[in-house]
């Protein structure tokens, strides 16, 4: 069975996860101890502490838990992101890696012993509970998390469809809180777009088997629904909106970087342990948007898949990256599987993006920092002008304007103008469900009309 690569950290309710082994084999054995005799001395204690516990423990365990928790120890005691799967756990993931599975929708990673939720996936119960990237989960249902490992705190989060948990949370600045959320089945639809007048918008929730194509089908839809009444319409940008993108398969963010880029490499992909199986993966001919401008908005949710994505386009100065530094999770994990038993997931590599920069544990700064923010107008309502002066000239021929009058037609003009202004915003936001308060893909909109303005400026004749 092949399973592909993944760049991504682990998903409640489990998640799309994989491995094809970065041309080394699933069973390549780690390089000998220089003193055997202490390998096989530790093997022996483990032995010893094996027959110890079936022996003598208060009851009668499980051999089968034993050995699992026992490889899930090893495992997970080297970094976040290995763990142990058993037949159950992989066979959720392969399912999931389709976009559907059961559960919250929370991709989660551990850290300082608790649960860390690294971004909400969108329209999920965790999405619509309010839960944000860097909120922390100490309890589940009451009970402490502290002392699980990931695996075992994501299988408590797992249950039913229809059952509910209660989560306490610890967000910066708040006092801790519980939540209670119903488990569902989540299905990821990984592309939404819409149009913003004549700027596509394209946002990408995660990295599964969907993404790449379904970016092309996007494109393809909004190029069509912007000529449906004008065929000499054209697109003027386009925003790639990957926040709160927890990753995915590696191929897929491949595929999505390479839709953008004409060549060049896209990421390489290197382990100190076999330097001489390193990977690149280079961009083929063919820029999907035909060379537009393109603004790719990430944030501390952004990890590992559109962390490879921001990355190729900001090194190949394709895009312009806008909002706050990404989560920072620059390694690769295989999965190997195990026969029945399961299988195992081990980070086994580092990603590079295409300038060589690793961003494990530092993230990609976006090149213009934009923390999301609420807009409020600091200008007041009614505000003096020249036509309210005393004895104002009249733009026309000079006489004085009749200020009872003006006024009057004034404050009738302004109050029609206002009611029908804001009839229109508020349409607009309707039309193109895009909330007031997304500062972010606002600053990013003007970004691109101003692009296309001075392009328009310097493309002008001069007279």
């Amino acid at each position: 069975m092949t399973i592909r690569p993944t760049i991504t950290t682990a998903l409640l309710g489990a998640f799309l996860l994989g491995a094809s082994a970065l041309g080394v084999p699933a069973n390549v054995h780690a390089a000998e101890s220089k003193n055997p005799e202490d390998t096989y001395k530790l093997l022996q204690l483990f032995g010893d502490v094996f027959e110890r516990v079936r022996g003598d423990y208060v009851e009668k365990p499980s051999d089968k838990k034993l050995i699992e928790a026992a490889i899930n120890g090893m495992l997970s005691s080297l970094d976040p992101h290995s763990n142990y799967m058993n037949a159950d756990s992989f066979k959720d993931m392969q399912v999931q890696t389709k976009g559907e599975f059961g559960g919250l929708g929370i991709e989660v990673t551990m850290e300082s012993g608790v649960v860390k939720v690294v971004s909400p996936i969108d329209d999920t119960p965790a999405f619509r509970a309010g839960l944000q990237p860097g909120d922390f989960i100490t309890h589940l249902d009451g009970e402490p998390v502290m002392g699980l490992t990931l695996s075992e705190a994501v299988d408590k989060m797992r249950g039913p469809v229809g059952a509910d948990i209660t989560i306490k949370v610890v967000r910066e600045g708040k006092d801790p809180f519980d939540v209670t959320l119903t488990r569902a089945v989540v299905k990821i639809r990984s592309v939404r777009s819409r149009l913003e007048d004549d700027i596509a918008y394209v946002r990408i929730t995660s990295f599964n088997e969907q993404a790449a194509g379904g970016l092309g089908k996007a494109m393809k839809k909004l190029r069509k629904e912007l000529q449906k009444d004008d065929k000499t319409k054209t697109l003027k940008g386009v925003i790639l909106d990957l926040r709160a993108n927890p990753g995915g398969l590696l191929d897929q963010a491949i595929a999505v970087s390479d839709a953008f880029l004409e060549h060049g490499e896209i990421v390489s992909i290197r382990s100190e342990q076999h330097p001489d199986a390193a990977q690149r993966f280079n961009a083929r001919p063919g820029d999907l948007t035909g060379g537009l401008p393109v603004v790719v908005l990430i944030n501390g949710g952004s990890a590992s898949a559109s962390e490879i994505v921001a990355g190729a386009l900001q090194d190949h100065g394709r895009a312009i990256l806008m909002g706050t530094k990404s989560f920072g999770k620059g390694s690769v994990q295989t999965i190997s599987p195990l026969g029945e038993y399961g299988a195992m997931k081990m980070t086994t590599a580092r990603y590079f993006t295409p300038s060589g920069r690793s961003i494990q544990s530092v993230g990609i700064t976006p090149d213009i920092d934009v923390p999301q923010s609420k807009i409020e107008s600091l200008e007041p309502e009614s505000q003096r002008r020249e036509r309210d002066l005393r004895g104002a000239l009249d733009k026309e021929n000079g006489q004085k304007t009749d200020k009872k009058s003006d006024k009057k037609e004034n404050g009738k003009a302004d109050e029609k103008g206002d009611k029908n202004g804001d009839a229109k915003a508020d349409k607009k936001d309707d039309e193109t469900d895009t909330p007031r308060s997304d500062y972010q893909l606002t600053r990013a909109l003007d970004l691109i009309r101003g692009i296309n303005l001075y392009n328009d400026m310097t493309a002008a004749p001069k007279g």
